[in-house]
């Protein structure tokens, strides 16, 4: 049995640990971020999403992080929305199309759009599914905390608000 447990976190521990990769993108407003570094928060609620239907599983997720996020210190919020790479003007064409469908200030400060590589980034945070949204708590230091997919439930909010207060 002695044998057996060692084997298991011998394997455990040769498992690659998720991290935010280091990405440079801007937000709606313009603002370059340089993440995870760039986060504002010492801990980040980080919304993945790589195509537009999916804004609809974000949202399920809003009336439940905005309070959460602003009764925790240290804690804010993203959306990344996940595009290949393309040609700027590309770019700046979706993001104004973005733009003019966000009109809170606040959301578009909060959305950065990701116009990346996929493969690397996904590899780097352990996604192995465009087919739905991925939330993470990240920190400064690109640390992955906690991780969920899908539409919001009680039960995931239940999970977050729990590792966001977790030392």
């Amino acid at each position: 049995m002695t044998h057996f447990f060692l084997i298991l976190m011998a394997m455990v521990l040769q498992q690659p640990v998720a991290r935010f990769p280091a990405v440079v993108s801007s937000n709606l407003e313009g603002k370059s971020f340089d993440l995870p570094r760039d986060f504002a928060g010492d801990r980040n609620v980080v919304f993945v999403a790589f195509l537009q239907k999916q804004q609809a599983d974000v949202d399920t997720w809003m009336p439940f992080v905005k309070p959460l996020v602003s009764r925790t210190p240290g804690t804010e919020f993203y959306e990344l929305p996940t595009i290949k790479k393309m040609i700027g003007l590309m770019r700046w064409t979706i993001n104004r199309g973005m733009s003019g469908g966000i009109p809170d200030r606040g959301a578009r400060d909060r959305t950065i759009t990701l116009y990346i590589d996929k493969a690397p980034f996904k590899e780097s945070l352990q996604v192995t599914d465009e087919n739905t949204i991925h939330v993470f708590i990240v920190d400064k230091a690109g640390a992955i905390l906690w991780r969920s997919t899908g539409r919001f439930t009680e039960e995931k909010g239940a999970a977050l608000a729990a590792a966001l207060v977790a030392k």
